[in-house]
């Protein structure tokens, strides 16, 4: 299949940041894409051949979507799952596919999948509703404090919460969740396996997430992670055997806890390029970006190694601050040695809204961990 500067076109669903950052792939190789997001002011709109506006849930708009493409993928998992599924049937490549997809998309599901497959994580419970909960409670089924995370359409820290007491279930969704034990964990990690549809098959090294203690947002992510290299390989070990499990084509970034005893639990895994491999775009060999775009078209994977630490850090909306976004003082971080902002390009800003990201590359991780701090002290996100 000739697939560069050829009438191939590859669509993707979803036409967000991660969708932008596939885009400077595309546009590398010279691949022809169609992207649908439901929004005209989609940060995609401006780098792919054509943009369509369209409700990625609504069956018909995905499914009209896939029948104008030759291949299709995602940059989010909240897409209709049905619609790809009957593309599926008709011969279209979905990658990664509809059957990953379901175990994925419902948190509930995915647990189940870990259960079921030896795959180590945290003692969960499965609710239909909300009232459940009090119930359990009641009955001493469970106990304070556990996590509390819808089953589906949570993000970015959405959609998961920390409940301590009976009253931090007031005004959470009453729909389907499941609560998970709190684990006392020392580092929270990450691992980015990519997989083809020919089975090769690359890891990315473990990186470490620093997280906002509010928001339940990544703040710092650091490649390499500051960790003992078995603790590394056992996380390597579980990723790989998880990949191998569901079967994804294309990126599968798996979260993980390291326990204080140094065992390794799986958190959630995401289908798809991934905040904790933005590092790679400056640091890595093949980042992440580039890796996806080989896997799902079954190109030979490229160097996962990265050639310098990096460290990335979110940029995310100021609390306070609602309107026309303003980046205040990058002139100052452009002048810090090892630093490259990327904007994501929405216009509009709110309190903890993913703005953009900055990566700072250096060959010592303290160091770069030094600068990363002065860049998150330095530059705001704010409004006009």
């Amino acid at each position: 299949m000739n697939y560069f500067s050829s009438d191939f076109k590859l669509g993707i669903l979803g036409g967000g940041q991660l969708g932008k950052m596939l885009l400077y792939e595309t546009r590398k190789f010279d691949i022809y894409t169609k992207v649908m997001d439901p929004s005209d002011e989609a940060p995609s709109k401006i780098a792919c051949n054509e943009f369509f506006k369209g409700d990625l849930m609504d069956f018909d708009a995905v499914y009209r979507f896939g029948k104008k493409v030759d291949l299709l993928t995602i940059e989010i998992e909240n897409v209709n799952l049905d619609a790809l599924e009957k593309l599926e049937d008709e011969g279209l490549k979905v990658y990664p596919p509809t059957r990953a997809l379901r175990i994925i998309q419902n948190k509930a599901k995915q647990k189940l999948f870990y259960i079921d497959n030896n795959i180590p994580t945290a003692d969960f419970q499965r609710f239909a509703y909300k009232s459940e909960i009090e119930d359990s409670i009641a009955n001493g089924g469970l106990k304070f404090p556990f996590i509390w995370k819808a089953t589906q359409f949570g993000y970015d820290g959405q959609g998961v919460k920390v409940v301590r007491k009976l009253e931090d279930l007031n005004g959470l969704p009453s729909g389907e969740c499941i609560t998970e034990e709190m684990i006392n964990f020392k580092n929270e990690l990450a691992v980015i396996v990519a997989r083809s549809p020919s089975g090769e098959v690359k890891t990315y090294p473990v990186v470490e997430m620093e997280f906002h203690p509010e928001a339940n947002q990544v703040e710092y992510v650091l490649c390499p992670a500051r960790i003992d290299a078995k603790v590394a390989e056992k996380a390597q070990e579980i990723a790989l055997q998880l990949s191998n499990k569901i079967k994804h084509v294309g990126l599968l970034a798996v979260e993980m806890f390291q326990t204080k005893e140094d065992k390794i639990l799986v958190n959630e895994v995401a289908p798809r390029p991934h905040n904790s491999g933005h590092y790679s775009i400056e640091a890595s060999y093949t980042n992440q970006f580039e890796q996806h775009i080989r896997a799902i078209l079954d190109l030979p994977l490229g160097n996962t190694a990265s050639k310098v630490a990096g460290i990335m850090v979110n940029l995310v909306g100021a609390e306070g601050h609602t309107g026309n976004v303003v980046y205040e003082n990058m002139q100052e971080i452009l002048k810090l040695n090892g630093v490259t902002p990327h904007i994501y390009g929405k216009k509009q800003t709110r309190p903890f809204r993913k703005m953009g990201h900055v990566t700072i590359v250096n060959n010592d991780i303290s160091e770069a961990r030094r600068i990363a701090e002065q860049v998150k002290n330095t530059i705001k996100v704010i409004s006009e």
